[in-house]
């Protein structure tokens, strides 16, 4: 069987290319597998059949890079929608988009089963659940694609902190990597409560307004996503330090975890994992058991993309449970939004978010 599949937005993530990612002299002039349509190309049973996007010029070019034929190359993604019957659609517009562009997806006459969006998943906390809402009620199966859960180290760590309890009850984690907290922090938050298998209670955050994707973007339009971090207390007790503070070129993606029964660091810029397992009051540095060494951009994202394709084509096929649902990713995003709100108002903010504040948008590309 052959599944289609359309995406909205022709952006790098589609699969043109981004700057900080991705060699400069290929981005937007040819496709690139780290994303969604090279993911799909990785697949067996998915076709990338149509594409949607309001810029005529970026839709032309994404379209003769992916084969995608002219009849089927939208302007706007309403008339993609009304004209397709997709089986799944990626959603790789900026972020403030995701909310209008997944909710019509999932009513729309292309009826999709699968929703593959891009991470954050949205601006607003309130706009993630209407999202998630929407989704539940036309049966659409909403993933987000925070890549690392796509990974089968991460994957394989999270079942040895749950199922064999490698760390025990965690107690304190602090993180770092780099800025901005919407475009990229969402993915060490999202690694957090992945493997914590936790929500936070309580923050307390700090913004330092800087942007540095705004000059390597020359984006024109302005966004309040910046730099910052803060302290968080998770449902489970875990106390948690964040510091997303950091420029790319300095920042490495670390997370360091003490439990009850052994200690972690992991470096995922360095490629550095390391365990230490408690025994008789001492720390025994171990091997982590069925990982062969560390999480790597270059052995691991790569093929992220092309994990979370299959992944999508195992949800079609009702083989598999969404290892990303929407609602875990609203956990990462009302974090960013906390931090906000607790730098604006000098106090500590308790999640859930109650309205209004759960209507503050943090907008981002």
């Amino acid at each position: 069987m052959t599944y289609k599949a359309g995406v909205v937005g022709t952006g790098g993530i589609a699969g043109m290319g981004i700057l900080g990612m991705h060699d400069e002299e290929i981005i937007g002039k040819e496709k690139i597998d780290a994303s969604h349509a090279g993911g799909y190309a990785n697949t067996d049973e998915i076709d990338l059949i149509a594409v949607a996007d309001i810029d005529e010029q970026n839709l032309k070019t994404f379209g003769q890079a992916w084969n995608i034929p002219l009849d089927r190359q939208y302007v706007g993604h309403d008339a993609m929608l009304a004209a397709e019957d997709l089986d799944v659609i990626s959603v790789c517009t900026p972020s403030y988009l995701h909310h209008e562009h997944v909710i019509d997806a999932a009513q729309s006459a292309a009826d999709p089963d699968v929703i593959w969006c891009e991470k954050p998943i949205a601006s607003r906390v309130s706009a993630a659940e209407k999202m998630v809402e929407v989704c539940n009620e036309t049966g659409t199966e909403l993933v987000i694609n925070h890549s690392f859960r796509f990974t089968d180290k991460l994957q394989r760590l999270h079942d040895l902190i749950h199922k064999q309890d490698l760390l025990g009850e965690v107690k304190s984690v602090s993180t770092q990597y780099r800025m901005e907290l919407m475009r990229n922090s969402t993915h060490v938050l999202d690694t957090l409560v992945y493997l914590l298998d936790a929500r936070a209670e309580q923050v307390s955050g700090y913004i330092n307004g800087e942007n540095e994707a705004i000059d390597s973007l020359d984006a024109a339009t302005e966004v309040t996503d910046s730099g910052g971090g803060g302290h968080l207390v998770m449902d489970g007790g875990a106390f948690i330090t964040v510091d997303c503070t950091i420029p790319r070129d300095i920042s490495s993606m670390m997370l360091n975890f003490i439990g009850t029964e052994g200690k972690l660091y992991m470096n995922n810029d360095d490629g550095e994992w390391r365990y230490w397992s408690f025994e008789d009051g001492e720390h025994v540095e171990r091997a982590l058991p069925g990982i062969d060494g560390a999480w790597t951009w270059e052995d691991d994202y790569k093929r992220s993309f092309a994990n979370a394709a299959n992944h999508v084509q195992d949800l079609l096929n009702g083989e598999t449970e969404n290892y990303s649902p929407g609602t875990e990713a609203t956990r990462s995003l009302e974090i960013i939004v906390a931090f906000y709100l607790s730098d604006y108002t000098g106090s500590t903010i308790e999640i859930p978010l109650e309205h209004p504040l759960c209507e503050i948008p943090i907008t981002s590309w």
